[in-house]
C-alpha cells in the first residue's frame, strides 16, 4: 500500500533538503516530478563526484533523487513556462529549495500558481525563510549549525566546535518541509483552496536546540560540551572504552542503571552513596567514569553486548565499515539494490518507513529529461512545443 499513490509533485530543487524531504514522498507513492533546466546540467548534484553513473548522474545524486521522474524545462523560455504552466494544473504541490527571494520571482509561489491551479500547494525551502531580511542570503546546512549553537554544543570539552558529522539539519528540514506540504494537501482536498507552505534551515536547526534552549530562556542555563558526549542530565549516558573499541551506555532510568551494575558484577556501586541517585551520579559524574573505564576494559565489546543486550540501553560505536558490515541491516531490511542503467548492483540505503510492514522498493531517478514527452504530451503539450520547452 503506497498511501500518497495519485498525488503528483512537480519539483524545483537540488542537492540535499528539498530532495531528501521529497524523496520521501515517492518512497510512500508520490509521483516527484524533478523539473530541471537541461541547459544548466539539471540539479547540480548530478554532477557531484567522486563516484559517477555515466555523465550526468552520480552516487550522490542518487542518494536524495531515488523513484523520482525528470522532465526538461527552461522555466524563463516562454514556452517552457507555458509547458510548466500546464503540468501545474496536473499536479497536488510545486516544491522548491531555492534561496528566499527566487520563487516569487520565479512565479513559483502560491499568489502565481493559484492563478492557475486554487488548490496547489507551494512548498519552500530555504536558507532563512522569504519574509525577512536574509530572504535572498544563500545558506547550507554547515552554516546554520555554527549559528543556531549546535557546533557550540558538539565535540569534547576541550576541542574546537564541531559540526554534526552529516548534514542532519538538511535532512530534517526536507522532512519538516514534506510534513507540511502533505498536510496543507489534505487541507486543499477538503476546502478547495491551496497555499504556500514555508520552512528555512535556520528555523529548523534552531528547533533542533530543543530541551537546552528551553532551559535557557527560561533558566539562563547555558548547556556545555561535556566528556564522551555525555546526557547534560542522566549518567552513566556516555562512551565507555572496552577491550577492542567503544561502546555507549545509557542509563536513562534508575532501573537501567541498577541492570548495569548487576552486569558489570559491581552490587557495591548499587549501594555506593556516590552513585545511588540520578543526582548523585551527575555531582560525582568523574569519580564514576574512571570506575566504569576500568571495569569495561577487562572484555572485548561483544563480551559486553552479550552480557547487555535487552536489559540495558547499549550499542557497539562502530566505524563506517563495521557498520555496514553489522548483520542486523540485512535482518531489518535497511539497504537494497536499485537496478541503475550504468550500475546493475547499486547499493542504496531503504526507506525507514515500512506501510504494513513492507519498505518501498527502491527505483533509480531517472536520468535528466527522460520523461520529458511523456510527462508533457500527457498534459496536453504538443510535440513541437515539447521539443521548444525543453532546449
Amino acid at each position: 500500500m503506497r498511501p500518497l499513490e495519485g498525488i503528483r509533485v512537480l519539483t524545483l530543487e537540488s542537492f540535499g533538503a528539498g530532495p531528501y524531504g521529497t524523496m520521501a514522498l515517492a518512497d510512500l507513492g508520490a509521483e516527484v516530478i524533478k523539473i530541471e533546466n537541461r541547459a544548466t546540467g539539471g540539479d547540480a548534484s548530478r554532477g557531484v563526484g567522486p563516484h559517477m553513473l555515466g555523465d550526468g548522474d552520480s552516487q550522490y545524486y542518487q542518494t536524495f533523487n531515488l523513484g523520482k521522474k525528470s522532465v526538461a524545462l527552461d522555466l524563463k523560455s516562454p514556452e517552457g513556462r507555458a509547458a510548466f504552466e500546464e503540468l501545474v494544473k496536473t499536479a497536488d504541490a510545486v516544491a522548491n529549495n531555492m534561496r528566499g527571494d527566487q520563487p516569487e520571482k520565479l512565479g513559483v509561489d502560491y499568489a502565481t500558481l493559484s492563478k492557475i491551479k486554487p488548490d496547489i500547494v507551494c512548498l519552500h525551502i530555504s536558507a532563512y525563510g522569504r519574509d525577512n531580511p536574509r530572504k535572498a542570503w544563500p545558506g547550507y546546512d554547515y552554516l546554520m549549525q555554527a549559528e543556531a549553537g549546535l557546533m557550540a554544543m558538539t565535540g569534547e570539552p576541550d576541542a574546537p566546535p564541531t559540526r554534526l558529522g552529516l548534514s542532519m539539519i538538511d535532512f530534517m528540514t526536507g522532512i519538516t518541509g514534506a510534513l507540511g506540504l502533505v498536510s496543507s494537501i489534505l487541507a486543499a482536498k477538503r476546502t478547495g483552496k491551496g497555499c504556500d507552505v514555508d520552512t528555512c534551515l535556520f528555523d529548523v536547526a534552531l528547533h533542533q536546540m530543543s530541551y537546552p534552549a528551553t532551559w535557557y530562556m527560561n533558566e539562563g542555563t547555558a548547556p556545555v560540551r561535556l566528556p564522551r558526549g555525555s546526557h547534560p542530565s542522566n549518567v552513566p549516558v556516555q562512551t565507555v572504552p572496552t577491550a577492542d573499541g567503544w561502546l555507549y551506555l545509557m542509563c536513562m532510568t534508575q532501573k537501567f542503571w541498577l541492570n548495569l551494575t548487576a552486569a558489570m558484577e559491581r552490587p557495591d556501586l548499587a549501594a555506593d552513596p556516590r552513585f545511588a541517585t540520578m543526582d548523585a551520579r551527575r555531582t560525582n559524574r568523574a569519580a564514576l567514569s574512571d570506575i566504569l573505564d576500568e571495569v569495561f576494559q577487562t572484555r572485548t565489546t561483544e563480551d559486553w553486548m552479550s552480557r547487555l543486550a535487552g536489559i540495558l540501553p547499549a550499542a557497539p560505536v562502530y566505524d563506517v565499515p563495521r557498520a555496514f558490515a553489522n548483520p542486523w541491516l540485512d535482518t531489518v531490511g535497511m539497504t537494497q539494490t536499485a537496478a541503475h542503467p550504468e550500475k546493475a548492483d547499486l547499493k542504496v540505503l531503504s526507506s525507514p518507513l515500512k506501510i504494513d510492514g513492507k519498505r518501498a522498493v527502491a527505483t533509480p531517478g531517472n536520468a535528466l529529461g527522460a520523461d520529458t514527452e511523456a510527462v508533457l504530451s500527457a498534459a496536453g503539450v504538443d510535440t513541437a512545443a515539447i521539443k521548444t520547452a525543453a532546449e
